[in-house]
């Protein structure tokens, strides 16, 4: 008897495991999906102003909720890894022209130029100047699809490529892109400008190219000339205060920084013989083969830029090099209207950082500071379910924005003096 006892218990401790096991593993994916948080509209930060007021009223997506696909979307990592791996779905291929300017001090810059497939809003010749993330340039997917939305709605692109960051293309200069280098970058919209001279500019950065463009445009007040306004999607602002985080494995930030470092390294390594050539006279002196050798065994960006990209440009350490390349000294001094767009859950960008870009907002008409919940780092996918629309909630943003910008110059002269002084100047 006491055996067939034994034997009838025995399943229903195995069922009673399994059902624990089954719980535990969907505890752990609702936790890792973040599928119990809201969607909701993104928050705002700005100064109540008529400019303010006009884009809300223009810009939909600002006050709309934001809903990620239903599975996966409100996973930052998610969202940032399919963004890394994948880019986007079913990328278009705009064509473009590339055009090639030779820098004073011997590098070739390149860029391409796309241009509309479809007459502007207002009618006018406008041009957006996109400066890419960290080692990208036009070819990437991200890049792609925003290209052909915006030609799509009028606008001329003109896109930088990262000095080295294309395969195909050979370093001519024993200098690549570092991290707030505005040389380039200066360099196409200076063509631009010339080449185009009846033609209003829109200033676009993503990532790293959020921290050039801000900071080319805080560098002179004679670079915003032409400039309608300026949108930076997804950078960090201070990479002095960015290192300490980027150490930390919370949010798994340490592992991205792993894998960006790998990525530099190859990126560096394709280019050692111009770079480190003993041939090379132009080579910095402060660039040496045990230098290369760190590079081996570097697993941060930190190390990278300590061992290497500070060199390029003469930089006694890393602090200095940190503080001087930041956009963070040069953003007050931007008056041309300025969107900052982040994600709450960007496991890349840490949420100390985001006190920048909403101090600043608090204090200056000019600026807007929008942060979605969702997101992660240029992801901002949208979709029903499971599968992504190829369109994403950044790229319809950007234009959106731009678009609305577009219309308030136009229909400025007509408003009254106090909506004209929009300038953020305080």
């Amino acid at each position: 008897m006491s055996a067939i006892l034994e034997t009838s218990e025995l399943p229903a401790v195995f069922d009673g495991v399994k059902l624990a096991a089954v719980a535990a593993v969907l505890y752990v994916i609702v936790r890792c999906l973040n599928l119990k948080s809201p969607t909701a509209p993104p928050e705002l930060i700005y100064q109540d102003s008529a400019l303010a007021r006009f884009l809300l009223k223009s810009c939909p997506l600002l006050t709309k909720e934001y809903i990620p696909p239903l599975i996966w979307g409100k996973s930052g990592h998610i969202q940032t890894a399919l963004y890394g791996k994948m880019g986007r779905v079913r990328s278009p291929h705009p064509y473009g022209l590339r055009k090639y300017l030779t820098m004073p001090d011997g590098a070739t810059a390149t860029f391409d130029l796309f241009e509309p497939r479809s007459e502007h809003c207002t009618g006018e010749d406008v041009t957006m100047v996109i400066c890419p993330g960290i080692a990208n340039h036009s070819e990437k997917q991200y890049i792609r699809t925003f290209v052909d939305y915006a030609q799509k709605n009028g606008y001329r692109c003109a896109v930088l490529n990262h000095l080295g960051a294309l395969p195909n293309i050979e370093l001519t200069s024993p200098r690549m892109f570092t991290y707030g280098c505005t040389w380039e970058f200066g360099a196409m919209v200076n063509y631009i400008k010339k080449t185009y001279p009846q033609t209003q500019l829109v200033v676009v950065g993503f990532s790293l190219g959020g921290n050039i463009v801000c900071k080319y445009l805080g560098e002179s007040q004679a670079n915003q000339e032409r400039v309608l306004c300026c949108v930076s999607v997804c950078q960090g602002y201070s990479a002095l205060r960015a290192q300490e985080t980027f150490m930390q494995w919370d949010h798994c930030r340490r592992f991205y920084n792993f894998l960006m470092a790998d990525n530099m390294k190859k990126i560096i390594l394709s280019h050692r013989q111009v770079l480190f050539g003993d041939n090379n006279m132009k080579k910095p002196q402060n660039l040496s083969d045990a230098d290369l050798g760190k590079l081996y065994t570097a697993t941060s960006l930190m190390q990278i830029d300590d061992n290497v990209m500070r060199k390029f440009h003469g930089y006694s350490s890393l602090k200095e090099y940190y503080e001087k390349e930041s956009c963070l000294q040069y953003l007050h001094t931007i008056y041309v209207p300025l969107l900052l767009v982040n994600a709450a859950d960007d496991p890349l960008v840490h949420e100390s950082l985001l006190q920048i870009p909403r101090a600043l907002s608090e204090k200056r008409e000019n600026v807007m500071h929008v942060l979605p919940l969702h997101g992660g780092h240029l992801g901002f996918f949208e979709g029903s379910v499971l599968f992504p629309e190829p369109l994403t909630w950044m790229d319809k943003l950007v234009v959106q924005y731009a678009n609305a910008i577009c219309q308030w110059e136009k229909t400025k002269p007509h408003c009254s003096d106090a909506e004209q002084d929009v300038s953020g100047q305080e």
